[in-house]
């Protein structure tokens, strides 16, 4: 009698823009256990995709990347598929799944633990990081989703503590330690370190979102693209040709979004492009990886803030803006092309 496989653990690491889940993912990824193959799927609510490609390449780590949208609605049907191809592929010992930082965790749930993947998969903790210093912006502190990514979470990592003041995060502390039903686990942490046991916390079935309609109800369910080779918009492999990027565009729950993938040999005066995407107005994020002479940096803004570092990263230079207000992408776009480095 041949017996039945074991349910794949499966576990969802959520949290706003910004508040750090690739860098939670990869130390995860850097404490793997040795002979164990995980899987990792990323959604991207912006369109060109650079998640990814922040994640190591190593034997045993397969990474599938969803962009363009939210796989809580905007790319709903896809899930299912992308989930099984992945797993037939892959065959893991662990499923990560990072949703988009407006990522609503219900429908997630719910597909996690439907007939499709009810025995193939056993999902377990559901993890949520907090910038506690998201707790004093107004957009955030009134967003149902950001609530319900809470509201969803057995454990949450109070990140980035090394930056934030000590009353903020007591603030986050009592808040969260006040909830019901009681989070499993609250920490502090910086850098988005998380102790890989906390992984295998047993889902609380109790949790329930309060706010299960907002996703539908902020989200426009619509995703525009424009490329600039239209020939080439069907396929995720385009590429663009010197000087001239391919860029797209989307947007839904009152953001707004553009990114652009420029020629491998396009390089850029980094100190000008920089001074570009810091002076931009009306952000909430921007990624990219950047090709600067011979070596290539990632650029990392959130709100105000940002820093870069160098990446290992050679394919192609991306960058991904995410605005609160829709932004002139074509005269960006101009802008951004002057800072190519003269051959």
């Amino acid at each position: 009698m041949n017996e039945q496989p074991k349910a794949i653990p499966t576990n969802i690491i959520s949290g706003f823009l910004g508040v750090g889940k690739t860098t939670a993912i990869n130390a995860l990824l850097a404490n793997k256990p040795d002979g164990e193959s995980w899987a990792v799927l990323v959604n991207e609510f912006g369109q060109v995709g650079i998640d990814q490609e922040m994640m190591p390449t190593e034997e045993g780590l397969f990474v599938k990347e969803m962009a363009g949208g939210c796989i809580c609605c905007a790319l709903g049907a896809s899930l299912i598929p992308t989930l099984k191809a992945l797993i037939e592929h892959a065959n893991p010992d662990r499923l990560i799944i990072e949703p988009t930082g407006i990522g609503h965790p219900e429908g997630i749930i719910d597909t996690l633990m439907g007939p499709a993947f009810k025995d193939k998969l056993d999902l377990r903790a559901t993890v949520c990081l907090l910038d506690p210093r998201s707790l004093q912006l107004e957009e955030v502190v009134n967003n149902e989703t950001f609530h319900d990514q809470l509201n969803l979470a057995d454990v949450v990592m109070i990140n980035k503590c090394d930056v934030a003041e000590a009353d903020l995060i007591e603030l986050a502390e009592t808040s969260l330690s006040n909830m019901f039903p009681p989070k499993q686990h609250i920490a502090r942490t910086t850098k988005g370190v998380i102790d890989p046991a906390l992984l295998d916390l047993v889902r609380n079935g109790q949790l329930k979102a309060q706010f299960p309609e907002a996703h539908h109800h902020d989200h426009g369910h619509e995703h525009h693209h424009h490329d600039h080779h239209p020939a080439q918009e069907t396929s995720p492999e385009a590429v663009a040709e010197s000087g001239q990027p391919i860029r797209r565009t989307g947007n839904g729950s009152g953001l707004f979004s553009c990114g652009w993938i420029f020629h491998r040999d396009d390089c850029f005066d980094f100190w000008a492009l920089e001074k570009i995407l810091t002076e931009l107005d009306d952000i909430e994020r921007i990624k990219g990886v950047i090709r600067i002479g011979h070596a290539w940096v990632f650029f990392n803004r959130v709100k105000d803030e940002h820093d870069f570092d160098k990446v290992a990263y050679r394919r192609d230079s991306r960058i991904e803006i995410i605005s609160s207000k829709e932004l002139d992408w074509e005269q960006l776009e101009k802008a951004m092309l002057t800072c190519l480095a003269k051959n």
